[in-house]
């Protein structure tokens, strides 16, 4: 069995927090950030039907207006908040932390402002660094990194948040193992959101079993890796407390893969003067796999287009709104042209976070380069996610949401909203 790192993660877990302050605005960043994708991921209506089927009446406030018992809240909060797909990376792990972590602990109720955000930022932490050490061949064998690592991250989470012993905490790691679970083969399809849900449900369920006395096997997360074979990441859990991963939290500001990402942030520096001739976009290979559709048909074909993508950058289409990724601006005659003289080419001397963009238009050709790893300023990145929220849910109650969570009322606005048992 690989050596299990669960007794330095209790460890974490249970022991005093000291967050960098950066982490910890990111973390709250992130609250509003996750319930904003939350509530539009309702309205967006895929899962409404779902939803009317899942769970019993309880106290915890859903995005679906229907309060619901703890692990059927995280269940719901978790599948919607990732419906859209619009929610944070961590490209550590290639995984979505916020979605699994928040609904899970704010299911569990913790008694502050502060002791939810020490939860969130344990959970997010965890799930982070367990993801890496699980390693590349983890999710290269088809698992949802999101929801194996998230799940132990979301245990970990409410072990802080519920103040459990160290003995309920291995315990419930280990109810965890059992439960870890989600495949990349759902992508594209609903159960992709419902593994995140899932994951979150996991955790939560996990150890409010082992806060009530249910045993589970010790060395949990060592036998889970054990069981799903791969070589493991040396020095995943270096600096644990004291480095903090979730510093460099990735947000969506752009309605589609993250891959994408970093070609929108450079072509942002290069507008388009005069017709384009040609534009190169070189990127990590890795990617070549997920977000070269060349000529997509379909609103969700061209979330994963480098060329459609640019093309509607380069025309000015607002790639932040998720409703201009819709079939009929994929099948637009002038975006197709556009995108047809868009040249996609892997670059291994490139990370996974980096792209560089060519352009050759009536002003020359001129060159542009972004890197997602490179901290942006919080105060510029807060201003685009409420920028974002703006286009999710309406100003209006964008501006509730971030003013709730800048008084560190994230679930009472949450109650006003959406009700409670």
């Amino acid at each position: 069995m690989d050596s299990d790192p669960g007794e330095a993660l209790i460890g974490f877990a249970l022991g005093d927090v000291a967050p960098s302050a950066r982490a910890r605005r990111v973390v709250e960043m992130s609250l509003a950030d996750w319930a904003a994708c939350g509530i539009a991921g309702f309205e967006e209506g895929t899962f409404t039907h779902w939803v009317a089927q899942q769970g019993a009446p309880g106290p915890a406030p859903t995005f679906a207006g229907r309060p619901q018992t703890g692990g059927a809240a995280a269940l719901v909060n978790g599948t919607l908040s990732h419906a859209l797909d619009f929610d944070d990376t961590h490209f550590g792990h290639i995984g979505h932390p916020s979605v699994v972590i928040l609904p899970a602990v704010l299911a569990a109720g913790p008694a502050s402002w502060d002791d939810l955000c020490a939860a969130a930022l344990v959970g997010m932490e965890a799930s982070v660094r367990v993801g890496i050490w699980l390693g590349p061949r983890h999710y290269e064998d088809g698992f949802h990194m999101t929801a194996t690592a998230g799940a132990f991250g979301a245990a970990l989470g409410l072990a802080r948040g519920r103040r459990m012993s160290p003995d309920q905490a291995r315990h419930g790691m280990g109810l965890t193992a059992s439960q870890a679970a989600g495949l990349k083969a759902q992508f594209g399809t609903m159960g992709k959101p419902l593994n995140a849900g899932l994951a979150a449900r996991a955790g939560l369920e996990a150890m409010t079993w082992a806060n009530g006395d249910t045993t589970g096997a010790r060395s949990g997360l060592g036998r889970f890796a054990a069981a799903h074979g791969g070589p493991r990441t040396a020095g995943a859990f270096d600096g644990l407390g004291r480095d903090w991963l979730i510093e460099r939290l990735s947000y969506k500001l752009h309605a589609c893969c993250h891959g994408l990402h970093a070609m929108l942030e450079a072509l942002r520096h290069l507008p388009l003067r005069g017709q384009l001739a040609r534009l190169t976009v070189r990127t990590h290979p890795k990617w070549l796999k997920v977000c070269a559709i060349s000529e997509p048909e379909t609103g969700l074909e061209a979330k994963f287009s480098y060329a459609h993508t640019a093309a509607m950058a380069l025309s000015g289409i607002d790639t932040g709104r998720i409703g201009n990724f819709a079939d009929e601006l994929a099948r637009d005659a002038s975006l197709r042209t556009l995108r047809r003289k868009v040249a996609v080419v892997g670059d291994d001397s490139l990370s996974d976070m980096q792209c560089a963009v060519t352009l050759t238009d009536g002003a020359g050709t001129r060159e542009a380069r972004h890197d997602l790893a490179i901290s942006p300023d919080l105060d510029d990145l807060a201003a685009r996610l409420r920028t974002k929220a703006d286009g999710l849910i309406g100003p209006e109650r964008a501006a509730g949401l971030w003013r709730a969570v800048d008084a560190g009322d994230l679930n009472g606005y949450l109650v006003a909203a959406f009700g409670a048992g």
